[in-house]
């Protein structure tokens, strides 16, 4: 539509849309003379139509102001000053390899030394550096500092009345877990997590090795959800949740401020999905920063709730618990980033696992770094034949690396 002539304008103040009525009428010769055939025009133009009204849609939400979403950009401003002296800025790495396989230069046999100038870049954002191995440090600690600080408000109003102890409680399959366990340690409060008995024993293990408590309970979204109102109930405890608590998806959102400040250049971000604390906080920024940006959110056919929704235009769970390597994307997206995901996330691409274990393999073998296979779900996202055709014409790309809690034991398939 752009190469067409069209161009997009700033919503009006008291209109929640773009209307496209007009726009769409003065376009008409233009489509007429593609080199389209008529069988296929009626298609192709609704095809335009749709993917316009989404990216229309997409930058409204991001433009308008005060949306029914529950995080906005100054929250994410607010986390970072927050949390900027305790997390680690963490580094961005590229790959030439990586870039030829995403380019479709198989096996990156190139004779050239670099790379072409007009070649697409892709840029990883090593999440599996940050304190606790994964990006889960920075909305944990957002929420705990933010409670404190709550605390000591009520405190002052109080006329300096001192409370008893915090006790902070959440539900995780391991890195929110050994995140907010080393966050409480931190800040001196006391924590209990509640894990499945199928996460790997690596993240229990940190878990309780960051002085928490870990009470286990079956692996499904509703077990974990009551076995957590049980303890919080227990302990008169403070629900923190994974990735629906707005301080959570505040925190997670400081991964896009931070680069966007270094690759202002950056077209396109890839980043896993689960619960969607991560992929919402990054839209909600990355959209407000550059409303055209490409944020794209990825995850594994096994659990592909996300996806589903975004195709039928409502929430979906989840209608079994996923059977997938990657542990980390296992939940559903939940009510809080339902909105977001909806408005400002524009594509989700799924991978299968035999996707994800040759992308968590590509990483480990070509860029030495230590990933989960929930880390491997954004590099195979960016590497399958739908990620390169959601991706078409984007030049820079950043893939989020989130994590790299790595459970070795169980990684039979890694041995194969």
């Amino acid at each position: 539509l752009l190469r067409l002539g069209w161009r997009p304008c700033p919503p009006p103040k008291n209109r929640r849309r773009y209307v496209l009525a007009g726009q769409m009428r003065r376009l008409r010769p233009s489509l007429l003379k593609l080199n389209c055939p008529p069988s296929g025009l009626r298609s192709y133009v609704h095809h335009l139509v749709c993917s316009t009204m989404r990216r229309c849609m997409s930058t409204t939400a991001a433009t308008s102001g005060k949306s029914n979403h529950v995080v906005h950009a100054e929250d994410v401003v607010a986390a970072e000053h927050r949390i900027r002296n305790a997390v680690h800025r963490t580094p961005v790495m590229s790959c030439r390899t990586l870039d030829k396989l995403f380019s479709g230069e198989e096996g990156g046999n190139n004779s050239s030394n670099g790379s072409s100038s007009n070649a697409p870049k892709l840029y990883f954002k090593c999440e599996n550096f940050q304190k606790t191995g994964s990006f889960k440090f920075r909305g944990a600690l957002n929420a705990v500092t933010r409670l404190m600080e709550k605390e000591e408000e009520e405190g002052m109003k109080e006329g300096g009345k001192s409370h008893s102890r915090v006790h902070v409680v959440t539900q995780s399959s391991g890195n929110h877990g050994q995140a907010l366990a080393a966050c409480a340690a931190v800040r001196g409060v006391d924590a209990t997590i509640v894990m499945p008995s199928t996460s790997p024993t690596v993240k229990k293990n940190a878990v309780k090795g960051y002085g928490a408590t870990v009470v286990e309970c079956e692996p499904t979204e509703q077990a974990r959800d009551i076995a957590a109102s049980n303890v919080v109930e227990e302990t008169k405890g403070v629900l923190i949740h994974p990735n629906q608590d707005p301080e959570v998806i505040a925190g997670q959102g400081t991964i896009a401020k931070e680069l966007l400040e270094e690759l202002p250049h950056l077209d396109a971000i890839v980043a896993p999905v689960g619960g969607g604390g991560m992929i919402g906080g990054i839209a909600v920024w990355a959209k407000h920063v550059n409303p055209s940006i490409l944020v794209v959110a990825a995850e594994p056919t096994a659990a592909d709730d996300c996806f589903r929704s975004k195709k039928a235009g409502e929430k979906l769970m989840n209608e079994a618990p996923p059977v997938t390597i990657a542990d980390g994307v296992k939940v559903s997206i939940g009510h809080n980033t339902w909105p977001i995901i909806r408005d400002l996330v524009d594509d989700v691409i799924c991978v299968t696992e035999e996707e994800i274990m040759d992308a968590t393999r590509l990483v480990w073998e070509r860029m030495k770094l230590v990933i989960e296979p929930s880390s491997g779900v954004g590099v195979a996202a960016v590497l399958n034949e739908n990620g390169k055709r959601v991706l078409a014409g984007r030049k820079n790309i950043a893939v989020v690396l989130c994590g790299g809690n790595v459970d070795l034991e169980a990684m039979s398939w890694s041995r194969k």
